[in-house]
């Protein structure tokens, strides 16, 4: 059942099963947040130079703009001091930092009336993080670098938690895709391969937006169904996003319900210790190399009860 919860007190445990089960947490600025959000904003402004970063789009021509977000969003990825602000938010948010992993943070953009949907800018149909590799217990953390509006935010599906939808997952392993990756990056060849989509039309009558403070965040599981709104704005949206996993629940394979994604491979590689930056232990991520578990694995506690849709 997908509950959303503001500003909630619960142990983290218990934000974990809640996650597992559908629900969102929404929760206010908090500085450890904020602190990440002024660091972003400070290398996106200085690579924007004196044109606002929102309002970019409005004076630069589409290859100009694609030329300083291939410059900015590795930066950000791969800077030291963007790895330390997420393990203060991992404290401040009350995560065991010796069981909880992460993968870097990403810089997303998704500009306004068409004018950059592709490659460094990709615009994402609704679709499950699941669905590209992403293990069953991974947990999305999401943050809003500039103010958006209902016209530009993030937005869910809840009546599909435990519905499935159609789509392109079965092709899709991420250990090939990053060799092609690399591949391509080697060559300079432009990427046009296709990423898992619905292959039917989802449902928009019941969507769910989340409009959310800069310097707070929205915390879901990587099995719900989301996307970008189209922004239909005056201004670029910014923002922020990393993953994490839990040891115990990734070694008892405790997580949401895998109701229709198909592909194999895992990226449980990818996530690191938060102090020590050491990844996950190779035997854990052995156990998920086959594909994404299939259903019986998982803890019977955390599926959803038979006849209760999601909301």
């Amino acid at each position: 059942m997908s509950i959303v919860y503001f500003d909630s007190t619960m142990p983290e445990p218990q934000v974990r099963q809640k996650l597992y089960e559908g629900s969102l947490f929404v929760y206010s600025p908090r500085p450890s947040v904020q602190a990440l959000c002024d660091f972003a904003r400070a290398l996106t402004e200085e690579a924007f130079g004196h044109i606002h970063p929102t309002l970019a789009q409005h004076h630069l021509a589409p290859s100009e703009y694609a030329q300083i977000l291939n410059q900015l969003k590795p930066r950000f990825i791969n800077h030291p001091h963007s790895k330390q602000l997420i393990q203060n938010i991992l404290r401040e948010m009350g995560f065991d930092l010796d069981k909880t992993y992460f993968d870097v943070p990403r810089m997303r953009t998704a500009t306004s009336h068409g004018y950059l949907t592709t490659g460094i800018a990709y615009s994402f149909d609704p679709h499950r993080d699941t669905w590209f590799s992403a293990p069953m217990n991974q947990l999305n953390w999401w943050i809003p670098m500039y103010d958006i509006e209902a016209d530009n935010c993030l937005t869910f599906y809840p009546s599909y938690w435990d519905q499935p939808v159609r789509n392109e997952s079965d092709g899709y392993d991420c250990r090939d895709w990053y060799a092609e990756s690399r591949r391509l990056q080697v060559g300079g060849l432009p990427d046009e391969r296709k990423r898992p989509r619905p292959l039917d039309a989802v449902d928009h009558v019941h969507e769910l937006r989340l409009v959310g403070q800069v310097g707070g965040l929205i915390l879901f599981s990587g099995a719900h169904l989301h996307g970008t709104v189209p922004n239909t704005t005056n201004a670029t949206r910014f923002s922020m996003d990393f993953r994490t996993v839990h040891l115990d629940d990734v070694a008892a394979h405790t997580a949401a319900p895998n109701v229709d994604s198909h592909c194999t491979g895992t990226l449980l590689g990818d996530f690191l210790h938060p102090v020590t930056l050491a990844p996950v232990p190779g035997e854990l991520v052995a156990r998920y190399e086959s594909g994404t578990p299939v259903q019986a694995e998982r803890t019977p506690s955390v599926r959803p009860k038979a006849g209760v849709p999601a909301q």
